[in-house]
């Protein structure tokens, strides 16, 4: 470029006007005749690419294995009604498939209130009302004898499912009644322990001959009892005077 064409170059003509003469000559042959220009190629560099390759497939990597570690996802109520995982079949409402639960239950309570074989026990409500509250009652045997629903007082069978505000109970006609906690009181009797824990997981033997006729009978206030099962196992129960009973 001549010093003609120079003079006439819009940056030059720029910088005319902001630097004296010299200056101005100085800046434009620096920075805009001798500006290298970098140019990309215009073929990727391979070694570039393999890198790029070899992040990507480490990044997928890393992915799968957090996918791998994580725990899938819960069902939610919605889902859980929907499939019926919690249902009981038709073929296993039979009121004689759970009274070997029931028999092992009633082992379950004679240890949870230290009744020994051949003895009569004594319970109290300061000894073992705490004790109760906190127990399980799958395999219990219930009778509803105060409801507001008068058409469910009479009912009697053994609970297959505690859930926080009902109790699925079936009967001995194989019928399985869902009966709500609240505003109903429920009855359950522990036979007294004739000889020992174990006999009464013995099979083929009358239940005459493994307890005595003496029972101890307790009365459950549902109102008071609406907790799942698990939490009732880790709560610690205090006794206190209850003004609706």
């Amino acid at each position: 470029m001549t010093l003609k064409e120079s003079s006439e170059h819009i940056a030059h003509t720029l910088l005319a006007q902001a630097h004296p003469p010299l200056t101005a000559a100085t800046i434009f042959t620096d920075k805009v005749l001798h500006k290298p220009l970098h140019l990309r190629p215009t073929s990727p560099d391979p070694t570039s690419q393999d890198a790029r390759a070899t992040r990507r497939l480490q990044r997928l990597r890393k992915k799968e294995h957090a996918h791998r570690r994580q725990k899938p996802k819960p069902l939610s109520a919605k889902e859980k009604r929907i499939s019926g995982i919690y249902d009981i079949p038709k073929e296993a409402q039979k009121y004689e498939i759970y009274r070997p639960l029931h028999r092992m239950w009633v082992g379950y309570m004679w240890e949870i209130l230290g009744l020994k074989g051949g003895q009569k026990g004594y319970v109290t409500a300061q000894g073992a009302g705490s004790k109760l509250a906190s127990a399980e009652f799958h395999g219990a045997e219930l009778e509803v004898v105060r409801s507001r629903c008068v058409g469910r007082v009479g009912v009697k069978g053994i609970v297959i499912k505690d859930s926080k505000f009902t109790f699925e109970i079936i009967t001995k006609k194989n019928e399985l009644r869902t009966v709500p906690k609240g505003h109903t009181i429920f009855r359950f009797e522990i036979p007294q322990p004739a000889h020992g824990i174990d006999t009464i997981m013995q099979e083929g033997e009358g239940e005459s001959e493994q307890m005595e006729p003496d029972s101890l009978i307790f009365e459950l206030h549902g109102s008071q009892f609406e907790n799942r099962a698990p939490e009732r196992a880790t709560r610690k129960f205090k006794q206190r005077n209850m003004t609706d009973l």
